[in-house]
C-alpha cells in the first residue's frame, strides 16, 4: 500500500485540541488538574436555546437540511448581520457550516490555488496556517508583540503583499491574544484589500466578548471582498452544537456551499433550529451574553493581575477569554514551561509554539474564579 497523502502527512494536528484532550484524559484518571486549555465557555447552553431544540425534535424537524443551511437560519443570520453589525448581507449570501472552523476550512478550499499566499497575523489561531497549507496555499506571517498590544501595523501588512497574495486573515477579538483591533487599523487593512484586489477573511467569533472598545466589521469598507465568519460557540455557549456561518460575496459563498455539498452536506438540523432561536430571541440572548461577558471581565482582572504579580508578564487585553503570558521565568522554552506547569503545578495550558508566540503560553479564563485563584496559587508554589 502507498500510504497517506503528502498533504495529510505534512498537516500538523491542532495543538489546542491535543493539549485539551490530554488534560481531559488526566482528569478522567483522577488527577486533580485545573485545565486552562480549551476555548470553551464553562457556562451551559441557555435554556431557551435547548427548549427550541426540543420543540424541533417534537415537531419532527429531524431530516436532512440543504447544504447552505435551513432557510429560516439563513434569514436569521442575515437579520443578525444587519441588526448587530450594520451589514447588508442577504440570506442567499450566507451559509451555515459545521462550526466556524468548517466555514474557514471550506473557504480556503474555495478560494486558494496552489501557491496562493494568505497573510496571517501572529500570534494567530493554530488552524489558520494549516488550513491554508491543506488547500495548497502559503501562509505568510505578520508578527506582533505585547509591546503593541498585539495590534498589527497596516504598513507591515502591506509590505508582505506580493502578486501571489490572495487573502488577509483578521481575527478581532483574537485567539490567542484577546486583542481587539482599533477601527482605524481594520479600516486601513480593508482598504489594502480594495487597493490590491484581495479577500479579507474576518473571523468575528468573539465579537460579543469585548470589555473595552467596540467591534468593527471590515466588511463596511470592503463589502465585495470580505467574508465574515461567525458561529454559535462562544457567544451562546453552544460549542458542542457545531453551528458556524459565513456571509460574503455570492460567488465565494457558493464555493463554500459546493464544498459542503461534497463533504458534510449540512450541519445537524436540530442544532440549526436551536440557532434560529439564539439569533432571533434577542432579549434572552442579550441577557445571557451580558451575564457571561461580565463574568469574563471579572476573571480577566484576576488572572492578569495574578500572573503579573508572579512575575509572568501578561498584557491586559480587551476581548475574548484568553491571555498570553511570558513564562520565561519558568522556562525559556514555552513547551518545557507548559510541561512544568502541567506536571508540577497541575495546571494545563497551551504552549505558544503553534501560535507563533515563543516564550509564551496561553491561559483560557473560561473557567471559574475559584479555579483561576487556585491555579495562581499552584503556579506560585513552583516559582
Amino acid at each position: 500500500m502507498r500510504g497517506l497523502s503528502k498533504r495529510v502527512k505534512t498537516m500538523k494536528p491542532s495543538s489546542t485540541v491535543a493539549v485539551n484532550a490530554k488534560a481531559l484524559e488526566l482528569r478522567r484518571q483522577g488527577v486533580d488538574l485545573i485545565a486552562m486549555t480549551a476555548g470553551e465557555p464553562d457556562f451551559d447552553t441557555p435554556q431557551f436555546v435547548k427548549d427550541a431544540a426540543a420543540r424541533a425534535m417534537a415537531a419532527g424537524k429531524t431530516k436532512y437540511a440543504p447544504p447552505a443551511g435551513i432557510p429560516e437560519l439563513r434569514e436569521a443570520i442575515s437579520a443578525k448581520f444587519k441588526r448587530e453589525n450594520g451589514l447588508e448581507i442577504p440570506p442567499d449570501q450566507t451559509v451555515v457550516t459545521v462550526g466556524g472552523k468548517q466555514a474557514l476550512f471550506n473557504l480556503f478550499q474555495a478560494i486558494l490555488d496552489p501557491g496562493d499566499e494568505v497573510i496571517v497575523i501572529g500570534p494567530y489561531w493554530v488552524s489558520y496556517p494549516e488550513m491554508a497549507r491543506f488547500a495548497e496555499g502559503v501562509p505568510v506571517e505578520v508578527n506582533t508583540g505585547p509591546e503593541s498590544g498585539f495590534i498589527p501595523d497596516p504598513a507591515e501588512v502591506e509590505h508582505k503583499i506580493t502578486p501571489r497574495t490572495k487573502a488577509i486573515v483578521l481575527n478581532s477579538p483574537g485567539n490567542p491574544t484577546g486583542a481587539v483591533y482599533p477601527k482605524e487599523v481594520l479600516v486601513a487593512i480593508a482598504e489594502l484589500a480594495n487597493k490590491h484586489d484581495l479577500y479579507i477573511v474576518s473571523d468575528e467569533i468573539y465579537e460579543h466578548l469585548i470589555y473595552e472598545g467596540e467591534h468593527f466589521s471590515p466588511a463596511h469598507v470592503a463589502p465585495d471582498r470580505t467574508i465574515t465568519i461567525n458561529g454559535a460557540a462562544k457567544a451562546y455557549a453552544m460549542t458542542g452544537w457545531r453551528i458556524g456561518y459565513a456571509g460574503g460575496p455570492k460567488d465565494v459563498i457558493k464555493g463554500i456551499i459546493d464544498v459542503s455539498s461534497q463533504s458534510t452536506t449540512s450541519p445537524d438540523t436540530i442544532a440549526q433550529w436551536a440557532m434560529v432561536e439564539a439569533l432571533n430571541n434577542v432579549e434572552e440572548a442579550q441577557k445571557f451574553i451580558s451575564m457571561a461577558r461580565e463574568a469574563y471581565r471579572a476573571r480577566r482582572s484576576i488572572i492578569v493581575d495574578g500572573l503579573n504579580a508572579l512575575g509572568l508578564p501578561t498584557p491586559r487585553v480587551n476581548g475574548a477569554f484568553y491571555v498570553l503570558s511570558d513564562v520565561s521565568k519558568i522556562d525559556p522554552d514555552e513547551n518545557q514551561a507548559a510541561l512544568k506547569l502541567l506536571n508540577e503545578a497541575r495546571v494545563a495550558v497551551v504552549p505558544g509554539t503553534d501560535f507563533a508566540a515563543p516564550h509564551h503560553v496561553r491561559f483560557s479564563y473560561a473557567t471559574s474564579e475559584a479555579n483561576i485563584r487556585k491555579a495562581l496559587e499552584r503556579i506560585a508554589s513552583i516559582l
